[in-house]
């Protein structure tokens, strides 16, 4: 069996779930897994225009962004499925590269973690073939309008109330499958928060907290980081800087306190390491992001959520109990004060992270996916009478 797995990228989120799901289809026998960009396949000028236009919207007039986001929910079933077709003509003769990728790979099945190609799959289908099953894997924590289309076959779901929110728009139920949205494998196996601090060099006697300034404001950034400096006591701040390329410059001046360390990191490839290794998260609401520390069961502070989804992420996770969201700068540090001294608090935000986290959602939607192939082919043979 082949599988296509195809994403936009836009974003290190869809990136991510693409690559947990290629992680774990890759654990079958007999399973060939292509894991492509659909931007890949479209041309420079409109590559170019819908990264631009997301980068902008999202991080320059963040409000503009939002009114869009809400403005485009559709909640009629049939006005939504029109309406994503209707952008999938306009996008269509900007991926005429993306359709000769499909004829030439002949995939079993294909897997979308992305609205773009996604949509463009209910035009790119050769006519004189039967059409494969095609899935849709929803990496927020509610599930758009925009990811529905006509001809999917099954949409995997990060919770209950995506599932309930489609069900009420009229989504056939039996295409409704919650597994959670795909984290890297190695979330769902077992680490001890004694041996990753060991591994490390982080402190076994102190709170550690982690900041992951990945797509945060820099000078917001200091302005947190400044002040636990200052409100702490017998703790570590870890920042993390990934790919926001100012961020450690602008932290430059700032040193250990007195009575807190204060460690700085450019891109890493132990994240999940340090979200075992921490006692409190501070972070964005991106779908990857707070899927991979609430399957580790770490409680999160949210800051600066972008309008829109990252909100709605926000949304869930406070309304289960595994996070707060603040919108003031100067709450953060009082607020991690304040959990480190109430330890039951924490112990109560851990347990609401497991109960929301999904360690094995790739290796479940794969299965899902695997089975519904099976049964299908199977449906196909001929019979022997």
């Amino acid at each position: 069996m082949r599988v296509m797995i195809l994403y936009a990228s836009l974003g290190m989120g869809h990136i991510s779930a693409a690559n947990a799901l290629t992680q774990a289809f890759s654990r079958f026998r007999g399973i060939e897994v292509l894991s492509e960009d659909a931007l890949a396949y479209a041309s420079l000028v409109y590559r170019n225009a819908v990264i631009q236009a997301y980068k902008n919207s999202s991080e320059k007039v963040p409000q503009l962004y939002k009114a869009l986001y809400e403005g485009s929910d559709i909640s009629d079933l049939e006005r939504s499925l029109d309406s994503n077709l209707a952008w999938a003509k306009l996008e269509l003769p900007f991926f005429r590269r993306l359709g000769r990728l499909i004829r030439e790979t002949a995939p079993d099945a294909i897997v979308c973690v992305q609205q773009i190609p996604s949509r463009l799959l209910q035009l790119l289908e050769p006519e004189d073939q039967v059409s494969k099953p095609q899935y849709v894997v929803v990496t927020d924590l509610i599930a758009h309008s925009t990811w529905l289309n006509y001809g999917v076959d099954g949409y995997f779901l990060p919770n209950d109330l995506s599932a309930n929110i489609l069900k009420q728009r009229g989504v056939n139920p039996s295409l409704l499958h919650v597994t959670g949205i795909p984290v890297k494998l190695e979330i769902s196996e077992p680490k001890s928060k004694k041996e990753v601090r060991s591994r490390h060099h982080l402190p076994q006697d102190f709170s550690v907290v982690t900041l992951f300034g990945g797509g945060l404001n820099s000078r917001r950034v200091y302005a947190i980081v400044s002040s636990l400096l200052e409100t702490l006591s017998s703790a570590m701040i870890v920042v993390v800087a990934g790919r926001n390329e100012d961020l450690l410059d602008t932290l430059t001046d700032l040193r250990d306190s007195p009575q807190v360390r204060l460690r700085k990191l450019g891109t890493i490839d132990y994240v999940d390491d340090l979200i075992v290794a921490s006692d409190l998260i501070i972070t964005k609401a991106g779908g990857l992001i707070t899927s991979e520390i609430l399957a580790r069961g770490t409680p999160t502070i949210i800051v600066d959520p972008i309008p829109g989804q990252e909100e709605q992420n926000a949304d869930v996770i406070t309304a289960a109990g595994a996070g707060v969201q603040l919108r003031l700068l100067e709450m953060v540090a009082p607020a991690v004060k304040y959990l480190l001294n109430h330890p039951e608090r924490l112990t109560q935000m851990r347990q609401s992270a497991l109960e929301l986290g999904k360690p094995r959602a790739a290796l479940n939607i794969a299965e899902h996916i695997l089975s519904d192939w099976r049964s299908r082919t199977k449906m196909l043979q001929p019979s022997k009478n």
